[in-house]
């Protein structure tokens, strides 16, 4: 363990990035964070310990990298911007247990990175303090290539963290709750002041954790069907179901046969997207969807 001063602090991070003569890039949504203690929280909310092995995701200068190195057994960060490798290598270089890898986590494969980065069975923890701007594209696809860790624990605007984790009936329950419920159980841990970055955003964050399913806990046929279903019922908020269902399948079914699957599902076709649980709205995907070649 380092008795450096941690990178987390307005002062280190001010000197850091002076040194480097470095400028923030509006378009990577970098956002430094300047608070150690609500670093350190985020690590001991994601369980990570000196058997876990942590994948992070944007390390920055190596603030929350520093952190999770202090208690991980190992860490492999990814970083897009070249600009940032050759600091974290000076900031980061107390450390004998971490690997930055310079590739955009969207293109990466990262079944791959775990395979030759981590011992066989390793207790796996995703920990993040996300750009905004591509929170949900890299949260899906962690999500959708089924990866085996055991949580997802990041630092996201606190509007996306809300509705990931909404219930039905609730102004942020939508398609995005239900992709992300399917896959994980989904709560948020704590709230995180816009005044711990540098520079500031304009919006409060929240850290969401995600904890991985073994298996989803509803039933569908298929489950890009599903999910289209889903996106559908959303389609304009404040249209009934029959509404959004009709439009989205006109020319595949008419109003009366939708009727006649809602009435199935016991659904009523006057309600809303927003009302509906995930196991409506699998009994409603399953009843839709038509087998291939059964036409």
């Amino acid at each position: 363990m380092s008795n450096q001063k941690a990178i987390a602090t307005p002062t280190r991070t001010k000197e850091i990035l002076n040194h480097y003569g470095f400028s923030f890039k509006k378009s990577l949504g970098q956002n430094f964070l300047i608070d150690a203690n609500i670093l350190e929280n985020i690590v001991q909310h994601a369980g990570v310990d000196g058997r876990s092995g942590a994948i992070e995701i944007g390390p920055g200068i190596g603030a929350l990298t520093e952190q999770l190195a202090r208690h991980a057994d190992r860490v492999v960060a990814f970083e897009i911007d070249q600009r940032l490798v050759p600091i974290l290598e000076e900031t980061l270089s107390p450390y004998d247990n971490v690997t930055v890898i310079n590739r955009d986590i969207l293109k990466a494969d990262v079944h791959e990175v775990i395979r030759t980065q981590f011992e066989p069975g390793q207790s796996l923890k995703i920990v993040a303090n996300l750009p905004y701007y591509i929170t949900t594209p890299i949260l899906m696809k962690l999500l959708m290539e089924r990866l085996p860790v055991a949580n997802i624990t990041v630092m996201i605007q606190k509007e996306v963290a809300d509705r990931m984790a909404a219930s039905p009936n609730t102004k942020s329950y939508g398609s995005l709750s239900i992709a992300v419920q399917y896959y994980t159980e989904a709560k948020v841990v704590m709230n995180v002041p816009k005044t711990v970055f540098m520079p500031q955003p304009n919006v409060d964050s929240s850290v969401l954790q995600l904890t991985l399913r073994d298996t989803p806990p509803v039933q569908v046929k298929e489950e890009e069907f599903f999910f289209t279903v889903v996106q559908a019922t959303f389609g304009q908020r404040r249209k009934t179901l029959m509404n959004n269902l009709s439009r989205h399948f006109k020319g595949k079914f008419d109003k009366e046969q939708l009727r006649e699957k809602l009435t199935a599902a016991s659904i009523e076709p006057s309600r809303r997207g927003e009302s509906l649980s995930m196991e409506e709205f699998a009994t409603l995907a399953n009843l839709l969807y038509e087998e291939p070649g059964t036409n």
